[in-house]
């Protein structure tokens, strides 16, 4: 069976935010919709170094759902729209969600989970982005897919096409020939909140 997981390299991210706008144009994401984001390290905004100099640091966290093993959105949801696929991706299906928001406030992962109050909105009048990108409507909430609707057309997400560090890695964590398996087999991972016991997908090499 399948276990689908992403690794990301933060000693490889230098916050470009190309992987944010990757995802933001293949999933034709409206204005105030954002499934992945680069947040910077201890600094005060965006691209703020942390730290006094000489000795200040600059460094960066790219988040999105971690797609966990034991996810506490999924027990929440009063309708069934959060679903984790035998592949383990966990997903959202917005023909069932009723904007609730019990799985935002049951995730761990700040921000990773977005409802969309309002009617969407969008910078193109045109739809952009893959053909089978997700719909998005009013009153339900949203997330980062893993892109599912690319993988399983033998594709990556569209976060890791990109990305010109070269930053993430991806495949199936049971098998060790996959790429995900082989590179976390040389380094050293860690997940994040792993004292949830959530069981994240999402591994980070520091």
């Amino acid at each position: 069976m399948t276990r689908y997981g992403m690794a990301i390299d933060m000693t490889r991210c230098y916050g470009c935010q190309t992987c944010a706008a990757a995802c933001k144009v293949a999933n034709n994401l409206p204005k105030d919709l954002v499934y992945n984001r680069v947040l910077t390290i201890g600094g005060t905004s965006n691209d703020c170094a942390a730290g006094p100099y000489p000795d200040c640091t600059l460094d960066f966290l790219p988040m999105q759902c971690q797609h966990c093993d034991n996810p506490s959105c999924l027990n929440v949801c009063p309708t069934g729209a959060t679903q984790k696929r035998e592949d383990g991706i966990v997903w959202v299906d917005n023909e069932l969600c009723i904007g609730c928001e019990s799985c935002i406030k049951a995730c761990p992962y700040e921000g990773v989970r977005t409802l969309i109050a309002n009617e969407p909105e969008y910078y193109l009048d045109v739809v952009v982005g893959e053909f089978d990108a997700p719909t998005h409507k009013a009153g339900t909430v949203e997330k980062c897919t893993f892109c599912h609707n690319l993988i399983d057309r033998g594709e990556v997400p569209a976060c890791m096409q990109l990305c010109p560090a070269r930053a993430r890695y991806w495949g199936d964590l049971d098998d060790p020939e996959s790429d995900m398996s082989k590179y976390l087999a040389t380094r050293e991972a860690v997940v994040l909140q792993e004292e949830d016991g959530t069981g994240p997908k999402v591994s980070y090499i520091r």
